[in-house]
């Protein structure tokens, strides 16, 4: 019987985790964000959330039906794409723009370039950026936390500012240290309680699935380009803590700037990932018209992975400088 050999994109390292088991452990460590969501937000925080997932999960089968392709929806990768683009949504959103944002992350910005592990940018992120650039008011709308909102209908409800709209307007009251740890503000569903995140990403460091480089180097570069630049009176006096704790800077530092596929696969890359990812995040925060700018930071570095990938490869066995040896 002729063999079949399977060649498939580097890197390639020998382990017992399978994909469908490292999309479990990151589904597990999302449930923290999402509990500490729906206490803060109600129940519509889970509606939202499943509409997402369901909806992701539900796309991609029906791509992979319709070309005739394996359906791979049971490696969780979908249900992981939905949970990570409801944390990053406000809990007021419609849901028809939630399944509109699971299309456009599914089907636009993974399936279009081949599938899983052929995306070029984090399909989450891009959804967010999509509907944000679509649906601006929905989406930067977001009720203060223990507002009743409903299920499944319509949200008019009155918006809060968000800590990092409140910082950008040096406002004089600003949330607690403590508050910003509990997640007890306004904001999207996931990125309010620095505690769930923290919990969540530990999970993912003691079961291997990432890595410390570029959490630790994408919020060591934020903390300290806003204690040099974040001040209102002055260098060395920004408030890094602040925002370490606001938006979704934790979210993205632990969740989305560590997905294999969209950030680099060596060492040396992964830590001028993290750099950039902090520099383009202070840019954005302190000089842009958008107090977050996480989102867009880790798409901007999405896009030169390759680069960095290119640049930072180890030398092949068997070249000198570039040049082959004889």
């Amino acid at each position: 019987m002729e063999e079949k050999w399977i060649v498939s994109h580097p890197p390639h390292v020998a382990t017992k985790d399978n994909l469908s088991r490292i999309m479990l452990h990151v589904v597990i460590a999302l449930l923290p964000a999402v509990l500490a969501g729906c206490l803060v937000f109600g129940l519509r925080a889970l509606i939202v959330t499943l509409t997402c997932v369901i909806s992701c999960v539900v796309f991609e089968a029906l791509w992979q039906k319709l070309l005739k392709k394996p359906v791979t929806v049971s490696d969780l990768s979908a249900v992981v794409t939905g949970i990570l683009l409801a944390c990053n949504l406000p809990v007021s959103i419609p849901l028809w723009m939630a399944v509109i944002g699971s299309f456009f992350a599914i089907i636009v910005v993974k399936q279009f370039f081949g599938g899983l592990g052929h995306n070029f940018m984090n399909p989450a992120l891009g959804a967010r950026a999509f509907l944000l650039a679509s649906w601006a008011l929905a989406m930067t709308s977001f009720p203060a936390p223990g507002t009743s909102l409903p299920l499944f209908g319509s949200v008019d409800a009155v918006s809060a500012a968000t800590p990092l709209a409140l910082y950008a307007e040096n406002a004089e009251q600003l949330p607690t240290y403590l508050n910003l740890f509990l997640g007890n503000i306004g904001g999207c569903i996931g990125e309010t309680s620095a505690l769930a995140i923290l919990i969540g990403g530990i999970y993912l460091l003691i079961t291997k699935v990432i890595r410390l480089r570029v959490p630790v180097c994408f919020l060591a570069t934020v903390a300290l380009g806003t204690w040099i630049f974040g001040g209102h009176e002055g260098w060395f006096t920004g408030d890094w803590l602040y925002q370490l704790l606001s938006g979704g800077l934790m979210l993205g530092a632990f969740f989305m700037a560590t997905d294999y596929t969209t950030t680099p696969f060596t060492p040396k890359g992964q830590i001028y990932f993290g750099i950039g990812c902090g520099i383009i995040t202070v840019l954005i925060r302190l000089w842009g018209g958008y107090p977050e700018g996480t989102s867009y930071a880790i798409l901007l570095m999405n896009i030169v992975t390759p680069l960095i990938d290119k640049a930072t490869a180890p030398r092949r066995y068997g070249t000198k400088f570039g040049k082959e040896v004889a």
